[in-house]
């Protein structure tokens, strides 16, 4: 296991390879759909956001507010990243985002971006929505809550040794490719 604490270096994420488990703590940014959309149309971070040396999580949480009136994780399992595939690599270039967590893979152009950017992609555990929550262990702020909606703003969250294994890496190479080629190759044979 890779022990991993954000901000995250260039020199870090150029070390991990493709099947690597790691190990996350620090600082992580949820964002789905519309932030991803919103800033690769040129819409800026909001105040007191840095995504330099970050990791990006996509994940719409499920938050509730406690007895004391602080933000809870309750769940936050990984969403499907293909759908930011139009994004990924420009707000990577443009913010220096080091990390993906995501469901699912992403395809070349996100691979290119991390190859040219020092970035990876990795894969959060599917169906463990509870579980992961228990690695969040404080909401530091929230942005872009009223714009977007709740599982579509920007949670700052602090997490401690959150799971997740390279899937994609900064040297071309993506377990979801490999996969799907292989599969592709099974059913050519088989039809």
């Amino acid at each position: 296991m890779i022990e991993l604490t954000t901000p995250i270096t260039e020199e870090q994420v150029r070390d991990l390879k493709v099947g690597d488990q790691v190990s996350i703590s620090g600082v992580v940014y949820t964002g789905r759909d519309a932030v991803h959309k919103y800033l690769h149309e040129g819409g800026a971070l909001p105040e007191g956001v840095n995504f330099e040396g970050s990791i990006i999580y996509h994940c719409g949480p499920v938050v509730v507010k406690d007895e004391n009136d602080d933000w809870q994780v309750t769940a936050a399992g990984p969403t499907t990243s293909i759908r930011e595939e139009p994004y990924q690599a420009d707000i990577m270039k443009r913010f220096g985002v080091r990390g993906v967590i995501g469901k699912g893979g992403m395809g070349p152009k996100t691979l290119a971006g991390c190859a040219e950017n020092g970035c990876v992609y990795l894969h959060g555990i599917g169906g463990a929505a509870q579980v992961l929550a228990e690695h969040i262990t404080k909401v530091r702020n929230v942005y872009f809550k009223e714009e977007f909606g709740s599982p579509e703003a920007i949670w700052e969250l602090e997490v401690t040794g959150f799971p997740a294994v390279v899937t994609m890496d900064s040297h071309n190479k993506s377990l979801h490719a490999e996969v799907a080629a292989a599969s592709q190759a099974v059913l050519d044979e088989n039809l």
